[in-house]
């Protein structure tokens, strides 16, 4: 009987063992990971979540209107009063950022077609910096150069309509994302942006108001 006992003993320290190791060996594997995801929750994030250095490239489609002073600005004929140089326009921007933590810096290339009034078209390219908030938002200021070419000058200016007048561009700007305005879970941070913007041709002798849709990538 006693030895009955001891066999029973035994066996029962056989099958507790390797169950022992098994509970360690698991513990162990748990602790790593929640280790590793720690590791990977602290690294470096811009405030869409998304990470905080890289390059975003993006597409934008705008649309707005732009009045030139009367008087002679970069070469453009001075205009008599009652007649503006002016225009609506559609514009196609090909740009990318650098995402550097909370703030971001980039550069983008347009070329502009004006559906109405005088102006024909205007191509340019600028550099952006800013802030990065919220959902893939950006507040930013610009600045590159811009060639402007017309269709009409006022009755008795002379001057070639084809030629391009050319000068400096400054501009404030803002972009929000989809969960910015309400619409959480349309786009993730891939997606679409709203873009808001004014510019001003050579210090200050314009007034161009923008809106339109960015695709970021």
């Amino acid at each position: 009987m006693r030895k009955l006992a001891l066999a029973a003993a035994v066996a029962a320290a056989s099958f507790a063992v390797p169950a022992f190791a098994q509970d360690m060996s698991t513990t162990g594997t748990t602790d790593t990971a929640v280790t590793t995801d720690a590791q990977v929750d602290t690294a470096p994030k811009a405030p869409d979540g998304t990470r905080a250095f890289g390059i975003e490239p993006y597409v934008a489609v705008m649309g707005g209107w732009e009045q030139f002073d009367r008087q002679a600005v970069a070469g453009i004929p001075a205009q008599p009063k009652g007649y503006n140089l002016d225009g609506a326009l559609i514009e196609g921007i090909v740009g990318f950022n650098v995402p550097l933590g909370p703030v971001f810096v980039g550069a983008e290339g347009a070329v502009a077609k004006g559906v109405s009034g005088d102006i024909d078209w205007q191509y340019g390219a600028y550099g952006r910096a800013g802030f990065r908030a919220g959902d893939s938002g950006l507040f930013y200021g610009k600045v590159g150069y811009r060639w402007n070419n017309f269709n009409n000058f006022a009755p008795g200016v002379s001057g070639d309509l084809k030629r391009d007048y050319h000068a400096t561009v400054y501009g404030i700007g803002a972009e929000v994302g989809p969960k910015d305005i309400g619409l959480g879970g349309i786009t993730g941070n891939s997606g679409l942006r709203l873009r808001m913007e004014v510019s001003t041709f050579d210090d200050a002798h314009s007034f161009r108001p923008m809106a339109g849709v960015v695709a970021h990538f």
